[in-house]
């Protein structure tokens, strides 16, 4: 099999001739040729200039080869679209005026993402070409309710205090403002495969960070909405939200094809929790990178022999970390190979 019919029958819970690997943020700041290329320019730069952002994109392939490329963006540049600035500077994105009322979210706006967003795009088409069958082409979004913490807060947050503030004391607002963003990232999220991608992950990454009710009211029916479109396109839809032990039967509602795991559970226990019906993504945790080549592949092969054969995608429980070593990122993309081999 060949990178993109491996990871498609993976997503598909179809049998493979290996596990299929890749690594969330895999193009990115631990790599030397990427550091390079970002000494030359700033990151919203890289973001959107179609010949960089392929270049990034492709140089884990060069370098490991992965099974699935993940094209080089940012969620933050969707609610930038919107009409909502955002800065990068060191501790993440900033957003100089949080949406905090009905007034500024009625300000947002939800265009067309082809015309909003065309150097994504344009990434999109041109990875495709150069990476023929080589690997899987993955794209992303940044799931509702992720979009909406950064809007409310005005950046990363610890507590998210400000947007759990606004759900409980002003839910039609919280709600206005995720149906506007799910609105808009659903269109996003469906336009990507028919411009290249083979796949659509969603980043609902604090979405753990809400109890279970909540996470039933605030997340749970824009995920399902953002799904629907990836799928409503003809492609897999892989969903992420870290931390998510608690909330695995609400995860399988979305119809989320592939469940990316954090290493907080055991995949075993995850496959006893939800049975077959849902492939899985996961789980080393990224701080196994910075170790030894030997740690990272035991790591490796736990989790595959926890997730089993079919229907899984081995990769990390969040994304890669910029000070992992170069010699443990080959020992985890070699892991299911070496294993086949033995």
């Amino acid at each position: 099999m060949n990178g993109p019919e491996r990871f498609l029958a993976a997503c598909a819970r179809r049998p493979v001739d290996r596990t299929p690997v890749w690594m969330m943020r895999q193009a990115g700041r631990y790599l030397p040729e990427y550091q390079a290329v970002r000494a030359r320019v700033d990151f919203l730069t890289l973001c959107k200039s179609p010949d960089l952002a392929t270049e990034v994109s492709l140089q884990p392939i060069e370098r490991f080869g992965m099974d699935a490329c993940v094209i080089f963006s940012d969620i933050m540049v969707a609610v930038e679209a919107m009409g909502a600035p955002v800065t990068f500077a060191t501790g993440g994105p900033h957003v100089a005026a949080p949406v905090r009322t009905l007034e500024a979210v009625e300000r947002l706006h939800v265009p067309d993402p082809i015309e909003a967003l065309p150097f994504v795009f344009e990434a999109l088409r041109r990875t495709r070409e150069e990476l023929r069958d080589r690997a899987a082409l993955v794209g992303f979004v940044g799931g509702p309710f992720t979009l909406a913490s950064y809007l409310v807060e005005g950046g990363s947050s610890r507590t998210f205090a400000e947007i759990k503030e606004l759900m409980c004391s002003e839910p039609a607002v919280a709600h206005a403002l995720l149906r506007k963003l799910a609105d808009f990232v659903a269109r996003y999220a469906g336009a990507q495969p028919k411009e290249g991608a083979h796949a659509v992950q969603v980043f609902d990454t604090w979405a753990g960070e809400l109890s279970p009710s909540m996470y039933e009211e605030f997340a749970l029916p824009y995920q399902r909405k953002v799904i629907a479109a990836i799928q409503g396109a003809g492609a897999p839809a892989i969903l992420y939200v870290n931390g998510c032990a608690g909330k695995l039967k609400m995860l399988a509602q979305t119809g989320a094809d592939v469940l990316s795991v954090d290493w907080r559970l055991d995949l075993d226990a995850v496959r006893a929790a939800l049975g077959a019906g849902i492939a899985l993504q996961g789980n080393v945790d990224p701080c196994v990178l910075l170790s030894t080549p030997a740690a990272v592949t035991t790591a490796a092969r736990a989790a595959m022999a926890a997730a089993g054969p079919v229907g899984h995608i081995l990769n990390l429980g969040h994304g890669v970390l910029p000070t992992t070593r170069l010699e443990c990122a080959r020992a985890f993309v070699d892991a299911p190979k070496a294993a086949v081999a033995t």
